[in-house]
């Protein structure tokens, strides 16, 4: 392995380590660890912070040896400079993870191994499942509902509401639309309901959680039936609130809007039967979209299959869409599509 003090640093090289991200030199070093190693780590990572390793592991292909060489001595000489004793220690641990993932990313791991660290209590619901959340807030004031659904991702919510009491489930998704910031006060409830000290930082200004968009994208992935329910619900309280959240949300007709390349990428996604299902009930023009994009000889076996399905039932269909909006908000998420129409993304 190379001395840093016997490699001749040139300006590229220098310009180079310059520009590498903390990220990145977290990647380089998953890289050079090894599958098995690598994947012992990964596991204390959340989905974000998996998706933004990822992408530098990629990134750091380019790299030159020299660069590689001098972030893994870095690594080396940081350990070499820790005492037996502060190898476990929590001051040790914090370090190393905020050299490795930036303070950031790092904030949110040591609050997942460190739980007692100054971590918010309302953080801990990121590491909780949505029967869970669901079961601790299900006896909550509808408002305090509906900013934990908004500090939720959207799947996650999505899942909770199935769990909640359904005389409340209109309601909160109302409250959720409604939403604009939450005050200190609102957000010291929350803490209280989590039993954990709210943090000197976050109780000076309002934050902004909720609005239509995050009420339709919670609403996006609920399952069909609950989505009928809930809306239908929402109607009788604000008919106004209901159409302005239908309006933020995307819809299987909505994958009309999507370019050619998009649509290619998704039907790979997606297995046949299901999209068979899904446009029985589906406009001419949005059948057309799909039907483009196959080859004539593919189009015409894929349409005397579709037509030996016979009819399905409604809610069939529906759940085929629904199943493949889910898989259409992956891939736009992964930035392997772009869905189009409504301001969804």
């Amino acid at each position: 392995m190379a001395d840093n003090d016997s490699l001749v640093m040139t300006d590229a090289l220098r310009t180079e380590l310059n520009n590498i991200t903390s990220t990145q030199r977290a990647a380089v070093l998953m890289l050079l660890l090894g599958e098995d190693q690598a994947a012992e780590i990964i596991k204390f990572l959340n989905p974000k912070e998996v998706q933004a390793l990822g992408h530098a592991m990629v990134q750091v292909a380019d790299f030159s040896q020299e660069a590689v060489n001098v972030v893994l001595d870095e690594f080396v000489e940081h350990l070499k400079k820790q005492s037996t004793l502060s190898m476990g220690n929590t001051d040790y641990v914090e370090k190393v993870m905020r050299r490795a993932l930036g303070d950031d990313k790092a904030a949110s791991v040591l609050g997942r191994i460190m739980p007692g660290q100054g971590t918010k209590g309302l953080d801990i619901l990121s590491w909780m499942d949505a029967r869970g959340i669901a079961d601790m807030i299900k006896g909550e004031h509808p408002q305090v509902v509906a900013i934990i659904l908004s500090l939720l991702e959207s799947e996650v919510a999505a899942d909770v509401l199935i769990y909640l009491p359904s005389e409340i489930r209109a309601e909160v998704i109302q409250r959720v639309a409604s939403l604009d910031t939450v005050q200190p006060s609102a957000m010291a409830e929350l803490e209280a309901i989590m039993k954990q000290q709210f943090s000197k930082s976050a109780s000076a200004q309002s934050s902004s959680f909720g609005g239509i968009k995050a009420a339709a994208k919670i609403m996006n992935l609920t399952k069909t039936e609950l989505e009928s329910s809930i809306m239908g619900g929402l109607n009788d309280i604000d008919p106004d609130l209901m159409l302005k959240i239908q309006d933020n949300m995307f819809t299987f007709e909505n994958l009309v809007s999507v370019d050619n390349k998009g649509i290619q990428v998704l039907m790979r996604a997606v297995e046949p039967d299901m999209l068979m299902i899904a446009l029985k009930g589906a406009s001419d023009g949005c059948k057309d979209r799909f039907f483009d994009n196959m080859s004539e000889r593919a189009r015409g076996m894929f349409k005397d299959d579709m037509e030996a399905k016979g009819p399905q039932r409604m809610s069939d269909v529906e759940d085929a869409q629904k199943k493949i909006m889910r898989i259409a908000r992956k891939l736009s998420d992964s930035g392997e599509l772009i869905l189009g129409g409504a301001d969804f993304v």
